[in-house]
């Protein structure tokens, strides 16, 4: 079928060495493997690893990193930056990312979000150059930050929305992350045949049985850990956790201890509210890589996924931690309705429990400690949906067709 080259843009890409989600560099890897080239353009992520050290020269480094060619721009992002910081960064990512899709080698162009901006690059390169694009979809622009009240401009809130509108029409195949996702590319007006369902996947060999299990000081082994491991954001609704944590502690249940692992720009604020509220059953930690995090989920005995209560996440986000955490056969605890509550309460694989209600969330934690019998199977119950619908693998050959029947199209006409 002869080689492709694949220029892809991922402002975020992280390399398993880093701290973060390696969806980017798993597709990169299946490309490869396929036969294809691959050209990552990313931005410097606070906590990530590209793969690349060199100084940079001319505002951007260059090099290979496990077969991906890799052009790392000298853009720094930290989930620290304030709203309007993030958003230049996020503009100067996508304009000179415009520069490089109109000149570097390639068959076809992918971008994947978020944020929204990472579409312009694909856009140009599609109408500027007649090159074949995929956009992928990793959460609703702007439909999100609108729900959080992150965005109230109304100008800025249409800007976007005709950018979104653009980024759709432009590309040639588009792939959403989850149900809700791909619903609400079809309400844009896009044939449902040109969106492809490719959720985030579970790394079933780095959560596999060599990891070196470990826990944090004051960690005994005879406690319930349960870990939240992500970032700590406002999207991320942490309050929750120290709300169960506060009703916990009322409870004198010293046994249950609450791990929250990651960065972000509430991180301090938590930290203090924790203190203050004396919750020596809460534990921050930094980022760690994701073998070391392999590491930690095999000593772990339930996963947190939390988010702040906004509807618009229900079905439109396709967390990544959710997937880490099945990987490792543990079985989740969930404080939101929507796609992911389903699947817990249909393969029995966890607790969904009803947001903004810390009751629930302690009792929760509760049965779980009261039960490890029952808890050890709901975590296999994970691990076998893992394996059976959210491999890496299979999914990131369902991911590589996409990019190659739109490749092929073109090459037919």
């Amino acid at each position: 079928m002869g080689t492709m080259k694949v220029l892809y843009f991922h402002q975020h890409f992280v390399t398993p060495r880093g701290a973060g989600g390696i969806r980017s560099y798993a597709m990169a890897q299946r490309l490869i493997s396929r036969g294809h080239q691959v050209t990552m353009v990313c931005g410097s992520m606070g906590g990530g690893d590209t793969g690349l050290s060199g100084p940079f020269t001319g505002g951007a480094r260059r090099g290979w990193v496990d077969g991906i060619k890799v052009i790392e721009l000298d853009l720094a992002y930290s989930n620290h930056d304030g709203f309007l910081k993030r958003s230049w960064t996020f503009l100067k990512f996508a304009m000179r990312s415009v520069l490089i899709a109109l000149r570097e080698p390639c068959d076809l162009v992918f971008a994947t979000t978020t944020p929204l901006t990472a579409g312009i690059p694909g856009i140009a390169a599609r109408w500027l150059r007649g090159k074949p694009f995929v956009f992928e979809v990793r959460d609703l622009w702007p439909e999100l930050p609108r729900a959080m009240g992150v965005i109230r401009n109304p100008l800025v809130l249409r800007a976007l929305g005709a950018l979104e509108w653009m980024s759709y029409r432009s590309a040639h195949a588009l792939i959403g992350l989850s149900p809700g996702i791909v619903d609400g590319i079809t309400h844009r007006g896009v044939s449902r045949q040109r969106v492809t369902l490719v959720p985030n996947g579970c790394d079933l060999n780095l959560f596999g049985d060599e990891a070196v299990p470990w826990r944090p000081d004051g960690v005994s082994h005879s406690d319930l850990l349960a870990v939240f491991a992500g970032t700590h954001g406002m999207a991320n609704g942490l309050d929750a956790v120290l709300d169960a944590a506060a009703e916990l502690k009322r409870r004198e249940r010293s046994d249950i201890k609450l791990l929250l692992i990651g960065n972000g720009k509430l991180k301090p604020a938590l930290q203090q509210r924790a203190a203050a509220l004396g919750l020596d059953n809460v534990i921050f930690h930094d980022p760690v890589s994701k073998s070391r995090l392999a590491g930690l989920m095999a000593s772990t005995d339930i996963g947190l996924q939390v988010l702040a209560n906004v509807p618009a996440f229900y079905f439109g986000t396709s967390p990544n931690k959710f997937f880490d955490y099945i990987a490792a056969g543990l079985p989740v605890l969930n404080n939101y309705p929507g796609w992911l509550a389903d699947m817990i309460n249909e393969h029995r694989c966890g607790f969904a429990v009803a947001p903004e209600d810390p009751s629930a969330f302690a009792d929760a934690l509760e049965a779980a400690a009261s039960d490890r019998t029952a808890l050890k199977a709901m975590g296999l119950r994970g691990r076998e949906l893992a394996k059976r619908e959210f491999d890496r693998q299979a999914l990131a050959d369902r991911w590589v067709a996409v990019l190659e029947s739109v490749w092929r199209t073109r090459l037919a006409r």
